[in-house]
């Protein structure tokens, strides 16, 4: 691992340097600050503050490298095929949601054919953990045995009363990067949305793990 002595002083400056570093293998704290010239406590804190933004993530050894918002950032072209063989087979809306934060952000969304239906635009972004996407995002999935067995979640008139959705997590690295959703009017798709919904929700997240580039 080379040298390098010419590092802007920026925040945004040394930002990208730890990007030119971290892009060829995962790095520790310590040979970014050797690296970079810069102190370990800089450096480290750097590193972590781009690890809240999904800029780096930290692997098994606490080295850091590329994080997740460098697959996201495609994942809603990956994913817009997907959604809309997902809305063709079920009738109903299909969305591709992010976290951002406490918040999640619509990524790409198709609408269902119906006069009557669930529509959620590209760029709508909405509060954590409310709705079967928020819970998946927020990690809820994870920690519920009953769903993480089944591999979706439900949720029924939570969010906008009448309406219900079924998600189920994009995930790599085994972490949660995204979530599929099928939203729709209770009053069409019953009060068990899950068991006609939940295994096509679940193939078509898991059709767009596998299109997902590596970093």
């Amino acid at each position: 691992m080379a040298e390098r002595t010419e590092v802007g002083v920026g925040v945004l400056a040394r930002a990208a340097a730890i990007l030119d570093v971290v892009e060829t293998e995962p790095t520790a704290a310590a040979d970014l600050a050797r690296v970079l010239g810069l102190s370990l406590s800089t450096a480290y804190r750097l590193a972590s503050e781009m690890v809240r933004y999904g800029l780096l993530r930290k692997d098994d050894d606490g080295r850091f490298a590329l994080g997740n918002r460098f697959v996201t950032t495609s994942m809603a072209q990956i994913a817009l095929p997907v959604l809309r063989r997902l809305r063709d087979h079920t009738g109903e809306s299909a969305q591709l949601w992010l976290r951002r934060g406490d918040l999640r952000l619509c990524a790409a969304s198709v609408e269902s054919v119906h006069e009557l239906r669930v529509t959620l635009p590209v760029g709508t972004t909405l509060p954590l953990p409310a709705g079967s996407a928020g819970h998946v995002l927020a990690g809820d999935l994870d920690k519920d045995p009953r769903a993480r067995e089944r591999g979706y979640w439900v949720s029924i008139s939570e969010r906008t009363p009448g309406s219900a959705s079924v998600s189920a997590p994009v995930r790599t690295r085994g972490e949660v990067v995204a979530a599929v959703c099928i939203a729709a009017p209770i009053d069409r798709v019953g009060s068990d949305p899950g068991a006609g919904f939940g295994p096509v929700v679940v193939e078509a997240a898991h059709e767009i793990e596998k299109t997902l580039p590596s970093v």
